[in-house]
């Protein structure tokens, strides 16, 4: 008689036996293929768009250059009065917004208008001395040649003189003794001589009324001189005015009050800075490094970015590239022909104008920084 075994399965073998999980089941014995859901599908575009965003990046990176080595420029000028004296007008505080023309400080003017008074009066003086001398010139312009005509016209009446009184005399000499006396000879040689000198005399009027161009020409030199002296007094008054003038110091532009450095009743002398002015026009300066310029141009669009005031979207352009790197314009460029040269990487300065973007209500002073982003390619828009 044979035994049949019955073999009970174990927990082990019965685990072994059920699928789980790994097997595409539920865990309950049901079985199932990999799930293809819109979780993947997710997955799969934020992929993608990451992608997208890192080349669009890269490739609007490579299109752009920026540099945080700039800042703000402009116009600035110093105020120095012309003419020295006391202040006793000051008319400006700081950091105040003025005027082209604007009156800034007045000088004591006094000296000033006394020395505007006096040059007058020279003037007058001068003018009135070539006028005289003018009249002198007319007259002279008349009464020379009319007495070269008068020493001519007695000259010409000497001679006829002299030569009746020789036909008198010759006339004489010919008669014989007895129809003529040696009184009435004698008497006819004297008219003779007398005669002749009158045409003497007559001839040295004549030589001394002749050069009647030299003497014009004399009197026309003393009115050149007056007209000269009269054109000194002129620019003197000139001058006195100009000085005048000038103890009314302007505003040489529109802009900010700076540094000042006045108070009234300061005695201030030519020259001597008083104030600085700011003017309104802005621009940037960035200091690119020089492997930054190889596609660098004027025209480029450039997006610039404020630190003190980063709400301000500020636009611009570049206008032109400094002809030579920062160091080379300072007070002691680099000597590098010594044989102990290291290379540095040199920043060139690249102009930038502003286009829009400025707030009236918010000056940019100068010297604050920015961070220009300069487009290379005209056809890219930096976000």
């Amino acid at each position: 008689m044979s035994e049949t075994v019955v073999e009970t399965p174990t927990q082990e073998t019965a685990s072994a036996r059920q699928p789980g999980p790994d097997a595409g089941g539920d865990g309950k014995g049901n079985t199932g293929k990999p799930s293809s859901g819109p979780g993947k599908t997710i997955g799969i575009g934020l992929v993608a768009l990451v992608a997208a965003g890192a080349t669009w990046h890269f490739l609007t990176a490579a299109d752009v250059e920026s540099t945080d080595d700039a800042f703000v420029d402009g116009r600035s000028s110093i105020v120095s009065p012309l003419v020295a004296g006391a202040v006793v007008s000051l008319d400006v505080a700081d950091n105040q917004f003025v005027k082209k023309g604007q009156q800034l400080v007045r000088i004591d003017s006094r000296q000033y208008e006394n020395d505007r008074a006096l040059a007058a009066a020279v003037l007058e003086s001068a003018r009135a001395q070539l006028g005289a001398q003018s009249f002198g010139l007319e007259v002279a312009k008349r009464n020379f040649p009319a007495l070269l005509a008068q020493a001519q016209a007695q000259l010409a009446a000497a001679q006829a003189t002299a030569a009746k009184a020789q036909a008198d005399y010759n006339r004489q000499a010919a008669l014989s003794k007895q129809a003529t006396s040696q009184q009435e000879v004698d008497a006819a040689r004297a008219a003779l001589k007398q005669a002749e000198a009158q045409v003497a005399s007559a001839q040295a009027q004549v030589a001394q009324a002749t050069p009647v161009p030299q003497r014009i020409g004399e009197t026309e030199k003393a009115v050149s001189q007056l007209q000269g002296q009269v054109d000194q007094a002129q620019a003197r008054l000139q001058q006195a005015e100009l000085n005048l003038s000038w103890t009314m110091v302007g505003a040489p532009q529109d802009g900010w009050i700076t540094k000042r450095n006045v108070e009234l009743g300061n005695y201030i002398a030519p020259g001597q800075q008083i104030f600085a002015l700011v003017g309104t026009e802005r621009w940037v300066i960035a200091n690119f490094k020089e492997g930054q310029l190889r596609r660098m141009k004027p025209g480029q669009k450039v997006k610039i970015a404020v630190d003190a005031y980063p709400q301000l979207d500020l636009e611009g352009h570049v206008d032109s590239i400094q002809q030579g790197s920062g160091s080379k314009f300072t007070a002691f460029p680099p000597e590098n022909a010594t044989g102990n040269f290291v290379k540095v990487v040199q920043r060139v300065p690249v102009k930038i104008v502003i286009d829009s973007g400025l707030d009236p209500n918010l000056p940019l002073p100068l010297g604050i920084s920015v961070v220009p982003q300069v487009s290379l390619a005209p056809q890219v828009s930096i976000k």
